[in-house]
């Protein structure tokens, strides 16, 4: 792995927030529970996530209570942001209603910008009317003593004209943050970086990023928006979300270790905060790119095992991974004294090979990893 202090410090480096427990209310099939909530929301905190996004309400009686009860008796109400819909003055404030009852501190409006997703939404297209409910909504969460970010839906499709005016007067009304969210993704990290760049030269601003993948791009993007003042990235476990989820928690942290040497997070939580992602949103074991994956370290040439410093961006054991035999017909002696190294088991490792390529062929080459290879070791000597 290179050196960290050969690559370029970021002289602001980004905060992050996960919307793991928010963005998958909006993936097909997917819920997670309470328990669930509890454990994502531990975990994130314990790797340096700052915020944790739990649950949405757009009025009383929310559907999403219990995730937003559980993720505050874990780690805090400070440590949690629920989004608040915002349609009209009348609906906003029943919201903040529940979000108070809730003991939410931290609220993130949701407000379409773009002239397609307001007149689907807020029944106008009109940017004098985005703007005056987005000062009216601010204003009314300020009152009430919320920290809040507000958000750009569809943001990132918005023309400049029409978006620096709105991002303008939501600072203006009194909010903390403003979120471009990548709805729809649409954007290169070049364009991102100017787009990000007129929001940041807005006085006063603290800018937050959120990106979809659809394009492959949102870790890119989020890392642009980073190199063009951004002061927050959202993220979730997976890249769990809809439209082709959102960036990846994993990759990203490990792309600011790798590519800007940033240092600040315990890495050593990320596969298992995927694997209790991917079982609780009911994805299972689907093929998932990036470095929590059993795929990610799991290898069938043995230069590949002996030397992982050769091939490997980062070790498996910072991100609470491990490296693993992964093999069926492509069997060595080599791949088999790895598999039993450390085992205690002494038996001939090029015997055990053309035994075991004998089986694989016999029974149609099931694949093999490290246990089964020790337990065919144990096998062989008994036969």
């Amino acid at each position: 792995m290179a050196a960290v202090e050969d690559h370029e410090k970021l002289p602001n480096p980004p905060r992050i927030s996960d919307a793991t427990l928010r963005d998958s209310a909006h993936m097909a099939g997917v819920e997670f529970g309470p328990k669930d909530a509890a454990a994502i929301a531990r975990l994130l905190v314990r790797t340096g996530v700052e915020l944790v996004e739990v649950g949405m309400v757009s009025g009383p009686g929310s559907k999403d209570a219990h995730l937003v009860e559980a993720v505050h008796e874990t780690v805090g109400p400070e440590r949690g942001m629920t989004l608040v819909v915002v349609r009209d003055r009348q609906q906003v404030a029943r919201a903040l209603d529940e979000a108070e009852r809730l003991g939410v501190r931290h609220v993130m409006y949701s407000i379409p910008t773009s002239e397609q997703h307001a007149k689907l939404k807020l029944g106008s297209p009109s940017a004098k009317f985005l703007n005056t409910l987005a000062r009216s909504a601010i204003t009314q969460a300020k009152e009430r003593g919320f920290h809040v970010t507000f958000s750009g839906e569809d943001g990132a499709r918005t023309p400049k004209e029409r978006l620096v005016p709105y991002v303008t007067a939501g600072f203006e009304a009194g909010a903390d943050r403003f979120r471009l969210a990548e709805t729809v993704a649409y954007l290169s990290p070049w364009q991102m970086e100017k787009v990000i760049g007129e929001l940041t030269a807005i006085d006063g601003s603290e800018i937050e990023i959120h990106s979809h993948n659809m394009l492959g791009m949102a870790v890119a993007n989020s890392l642009a928006a980073v190199r063009a003042g951004a002061r927050w990235i959202s993220a979730t476990v997976g890249g769990i979300g809809e439209r082709g989820g959102n960036a990846p928690l994993a990759e990203l942290l490990t792309s600011l270790r790798i590519v800007h040497g940033d240092t600040r997070f315990d890495l050593t939580h990320l596969t298992e905060l995927s694997r209790l992602a991917l079982t609780g949103a009911g994805l299972g074991e689907a093929f998932q790119s990036g470095p929590t994956t059993e795929h990610a370290f799991a290898y069938e040439l043995p230069g590949q095992l002996t030397h992982p410093e050769a091939y490997e961006t980062l070790p498996a054991e910072l991100v609470g991974n491990s490296r693993e035999l992964r093999v069926r017909t492509r069997l060595t002696p080599a791949l088999v004294r790895w598999a039993l190294a450390d085992s205690g088991i002494d038996v001939d490792a090029d015997g055990l090979t053309g035994w075991l390529i004998e089986r694989q062929e016999r029974s149609g080459a099931p694949l093999l990893d490290r246990d089964a290879v020790r337990k065919a070791a144990i096998d062989y000597q008994a036969a």
